[in-house]
């Protein structure tokens, strides 16, 4: 089982798609499907939060279609390797026993796959968008240009948007803001003759693919959560985690045997140290909603290098406070004390 494109639409499709990606606590998702049909070769992805469809036609289909997960964790060095191949050099694409060999004029590349991994029924997910987006349209949908969306970055940790028909500008709105974008001219006006004009047109472009291209039952959205101890880089899950956590440990104290002293104090310590953080960092973002995303990106990359211990030492001793005097305490509170012999001896 083979597909071929040249080695440009091959990266221009894990470019596409990368930013979409799961991360590792939801396996099904965490990498880029590939999926060719007699017609197209299709790269998906998806966060459960965002979802990232590119295709090409390629240049022959050879055997069966074809349906895997590249790993993301060798997406980095394949990308790297059709970038070394001249964009517009053949790219083969070839399925057999658990690998995915990519074959170009001037070099060769192979990755390990799972033959057996489901993934999500993404073509049937699309057309329900699709058709609930058509049902509540009035208007036709403007073009706008990605090369703006990120002048919003800063605008607000969310905003809302309304769409106006033709070239009338679309308005955004978040807490305290207002803004708007115009929209990029249509293919009838000389441009983007690739870009669907309206629902119709997206609906008969996407419409042709088979429901199901590797012949398997798609796996279902997975619903899976993050660990615990995994940190927040939003306000908004910030806050969600905080105050789950303070419910959680409430819930956790009250039920906990009062034979265990330790787990009684480390669920009452766990709630309130996560209502106080709710609560100063509520005031932070009423603040500075900035600064508040800032900080908490901030503590999401001190939580993952697992050195936060050496960074409260730092900042207590910063602090004029005297943190060796804590570590020696704690050692003392957990080294069994040894008793004394020597009378008994003599």
């Amino acid at each position: 089982m083979s597909v071929t494109l040249n080695a440009h639409q091959v990266g221009r499709m894990l470019d596409r798609t990368a930013d979409h990606i799961a991360d590792e606590y939801t396996p099904v998702l965490h990498g880029i499907r590939i999926e060719a049909d007699a017609t197209f070769l299709y790269a998906v992805a998806t966060d459960q939060s965002t979802l990232a469809i590119a295709r090409y036609r390629h240049h022959g289909l050879d055997g069966a279609p074809i349906a895997r997960t590249l790993p993301a964790r060798a997406l980095p060095a394949l990308r790297r390797w059709l970038t070394d191949q001249p964009g517009s050099d053949p790219v083969t694409l070839t399925l057999a026993d658990s690998k995915i060999r990519f074959t170009a004029p001037h070099g060769e590349m192979t990755l390990t796959v799972d033959d057996d991994q489901k993934y999500i029924g993404w073509r049937g997910l699309v057309r329900d968008i699709i058709e609930q987006t058509a049902a509540g349209t009035e208007c036709a949908c403007p073009a706008l240009t990605t090369q703006m969306f990120g002048r919003f970055a800063a605008a607000d940790e969310r905003l809302r948007v309304w769409t106006n028909p033709g070239r009338q500008p679309v308005l955004l709105a978040g807490e305290d803001f207002l803004g708007a974008q115009m929209p990029v001219r249509s293919r009838h006006e000389g441009f983007d003759t690739g870009l669907a004009d309206d629902l119709d047109h997206v609906r008969n472009l996407w419409d042709d693919s088979p429901t199901d291209a590797d012949g398997l039952t798609p796996a279902p959205m997975p619903t899976g959560s993050r660990p615990l101890h995994d940190a927040s880089r939003t306000p908004t899950d910030t806050v969600e985690a905080l105050l789950h956590q303070t419910m959680r440990s409430t819930h956790d104290l009250i039920e906990e045997s009062s034979d265990s002293p330790k787990a009684v104090a480390a669920h009452a310590a766990a709630g309130v140290m996560a209502w106080t953080a709710y609560r100063y960092l509520d005031a932070l973002h009423r603040a500075d909603p900035k600064l508040a995303a800032q900080i908490i990106a901030e503590v999401d990359d001190e939580l993952d290098s697992g050195e936060i211990g050496e960074f409260a030492y730092d900042a207590a001793t910063a602090a004029g406070l005297d943190p060796q005097k804590w570590q020696d305490d704690l050692e003392a509170e957990t080294t069994p004390s040894v008793p004394d012999t020597s009378a008994t001896e003599r």
